[in-house]
C-alpha cells in the first residue's frame, strides 16, 4: 500500500511564519516588549500546529482518530469493520458521511440509519479536521489495507478463553478499583454504579452495569464495546488509555457473572451517605467543642497561679 509522505517544516516555511507574524505586530511598538514576544509566540505555535496537522499522513490519521471505533478486517466495534467498505457503498456517499456524519444520519438515508441502529445508536462524531482531499485518502487507505491478509488496522481481537473464577475476581477488583488499570484509565466505579458494590456504591454518571452483558447480548459485542467505548463521556477518557486484552477479559467475566442480578439500589446507598454525613457531622462537633472549651486553660492556671501566691503571701 501507498503511504502519504508528511510535509516538512523546512526552514523557509519557518521564516515565512516568522515575517508573517512580524507583520502582524507592526505598529504595536508602544506595547511592553514582553507582551508582544508572548503574543507572536503564541501566532508561532498557532502556524506550526496548522502545518503540522496539514502534514500528518493518513495512516497516522487513521490510527488516532478512527481505530478506536472501527478496524479493517477485524470485526466490528462501535462502528463497522471497514474492510471492503467501498464495495459496499460509492466512495461519493462514503466521502459525504465522512465529512459529516449527522447530517447524512438525519436525513433518513436507508443505509446511513443502517449503520446507527447496528451502532446501538451511537452516532459517528465528525472526524476532526475532515476535508474532501483527506476523506478521500482515507477510503484510498481503507482500500488498500483491504487488499492485505492481515491489515495494521485489524484491531485487538476478542478473547474466546472460558471464564475462570480468578477472571471474574479480577475483573470486580478492576471495576472497584483496587486493581489499578495498566495504561492509567479511570476505575469503572467513579461513573457506574454495580451490584453488590460496598458502602456508599458506585458513580452516578454513567448508567447502573449490572446486566450490561444482556443488553450488549454477550460476550462478542460487550467486549468489541470496552476496545473502543463509543459514548461522548468514555471516548475521551480510553482513546488515550485503552484496555488491555486481559483486562477487557477480566471485566466481561465480571459482567457476565451478574447477568442474572439485580441493579444496585441506589436508594439505601443515599441513605449510607446521609448517616455517614450526619456521623462524621456530630464528630467534628464534638471535637470542636473539646478544643474550644480547652483554649484558655493555659492562660487560666496562671493567672489562678498568680493570685494563690499573692493570697499566701
Amino acid at each position: 500500500m501507498s503511504h502519504n509522505t508528511p510535509s516538512s517544516l523546512t526552514l523557509p516555511r519557518l521564516l515565512d511564519a516568522d515575517v508573517t507574524v512580524g507583520r502582524a505586530f507592526e505598529g504595536i511598538s508602544n506595547l511592553p516588549q514582553r507582551i508582544v514576544v508572548s503574543l507572536a509566540t503564541i501566532c508561532l505555535l498557532s502556524v506550526l500546529q496548522c502545518s503540522l496537522a496539514q502534514g500528518q499522513d493518513t495512516p497516522d490519521y487513521f490510527r488516532q482518530n478512527c481505530i478506536s471505533c472501527h478496524t479493517i478486517g477485524g470485526g466490528r466495534l462501535t462502528g463497522p469493520d471497514l474492510k471492503d467498505v467501498t464495495t459496499r457503498q460509492d466512495r461519493q456517499w462514503l466521502t459525504k458521511f465522512l465529512m459529516n456524519p449527522r447530517n447524512v444520519i438525519d436525513s433518513s438515508d436507508p443505509y446511513a440509519k443502517k449503520i446507527f441502529e447496528e451502532s446501538r445508536n451511537v452516532p459517528m462524531p465528525t472526524p476532526p479536521g475532515i476535508t474532501a482531499d483527506r476523506a478521500e485518502k482515507l477510503l484510498d487507505l481503507i482500500e488498500a489495507e483491504s487488499q492485505l491478509e492481515e491489515s495494521q488496522f485489524k484491531g485487538l481481537q476478542v478473547s474466546t478463553e472460558p471464564f475462570t473464577d480468578a477472571d471474574r475476581a479480577r475483573g470486580r477488583n478492576i471495576f472497584l478499583g483496587p486493581l489499578r488499570l495498566m495504561d492509567g484509565g479511570t476505575a469503572c466505579v467513579s461513573c457506574h454504579s454495580m451490584h453488590g458494590t460496598p458502602a456508599l456504591g458506585g458513580g452516578r454518571l454513567g448508567p447502573d452495569l449490572t446486566n450490561v452483558y444482556n443488553r450488549l447480548e454477550g460476550r462478542v459485542a460487550l467486549s468489541a464495546w470496552l476496545i473502543a467505548p463509543g459514548t461522548e463521556t468514555m471516548q475521551p477518557i480510553f482513546k488515550n488509555h485503552p484496555l488491555s486484552a486481559d483486562e477487557i477479559h477480566a471485566l466481561v467475566a465480571y459482567f457476565e457473572s451478574t447477568a442474572a442480578e439485580g441493579p444496585a439500589d441506589n436508594s439505601a446507598n443515599r441513605i449510607t451517605f446521609l448517616l455517614s454525613g450526619l456521623a462524621l457531622a456530630v464528630m467534628g462537633v464534638f471535637m470542636f467543642d473539646v478544643i474550644w472549651k480547652r483554649r484558655f486553660h493555659s492562660v487560666r492556671r496562671a493567672l489562678v497561679a498568680a493570685n494563690t501566691s499573692r493570697g499566701k503571701s
